[in-house]
């Protein structure tokens, strides 16, 4: 187990990416959204918002559709992750209205045009929004098929100059194994990129830490599901396992 203290500042990084998982809008339910849920994490994102930072975001889409599980089902892959992807735009729009209900601005850019309902994702757009002091919800993947939104979140954290990749999962970091079915796993303070592709981690997609790793983009990951969780993380306080460079 790594357990020494990384040199990382976490708390002075101003830029930063929040990685939701879709399965984690279900709450309590068995599919869907679960409106306490949304509120909960609205309201934790709002308070990392008011304590200064500069909030990118990428949510998944598993609790409506799983384009590889679509594809498992029959339905040809590239149709599958194209509908997962408009799963993510509608959880990105319930993200936006919860956000919006704490008195945030936010905005909705997708890399799938569909300007009736939100923008369309340009650089140069979604840095200026950020500079103008708006929350962004990136929606619909990268809008190609094959690539995960894991991916997704760690291009557009490149794209953004993000100095941080924030992993909101049900656990509260990386594990040597999976902490749900073995009571003896052991949870790392801090790992490196290498090590997670080494052992084959599943805490993010391959091609995800490899571009965080080739971009030099370290990443936290923790449980969203406690309150103030993401605030807490952002704070350097916690429990959360940092992904980094090896020193």
């Amino acid at each position: 187990m790594e357990t020494n203290k990384t040199s990382i500042n976490i708390a002075s990084k101003k830029r930063i990416m929040l990685k939701l998982s879709g399965e984690i809008l279900v709450g309590k339910q068995n599919y869907g959204l679960d409106p306490d849920k949304l509120i909960s994490i609205s309201e934790d994102i709002s308070n990392v918002y008011k304590n200064g930072k500069q909030i990118c975001i990428v949510v998944g889409g598993g609790n409506i559709f799983r384009g590889i599980s679509g594809a498992s089902q029959g339905i040809d892959r590239v149709t599958a992750d194209g509908m997962g992807m408009l799963a993510t735009v509608i959880n990105a729009l319930a993200l936006q209205n919860a956000i919006e209900k704490n008195n945030v601005p936010t905005r909705v850019l997708s890399a799938i045009p569909m300007q009736t309902i939100c923008e369309t994702f340009i650089k140069r757009r979604a840095i200026r929004h950020l500079e103008k002091g708006r929350v962004i919800i990136f929606a619909a993947g990268t809008g190609n098929p094959y690539f995960s939104t894991d991916t997704a979140a760690t291009l557009r954290a490149a794209e953004m100059n993000c100095e941080v990749i924030f992993k909101g999962t049900s656990v509260d970091g990386v594990y040597d194994s999976d902490p749900k079915k073995n009571s003896d796993s052991k949870m790392y303070e801090n790992i490196s990129y290498k090590r997670v592709l080494s052992d084959n981690l599943k805490v993010m997609d391959s091609s995800a830490i490899s571009m965080a790793r080739d971009n030099l983009i370290p990443m936290v990951v923790f449980s969203i599901l406690k309150n103030n969780s993401f605030l807490n993380a952002t704070l350097g306080k916690g429990s959360f396992t940092i992904i980094s460079e090896e020193k």
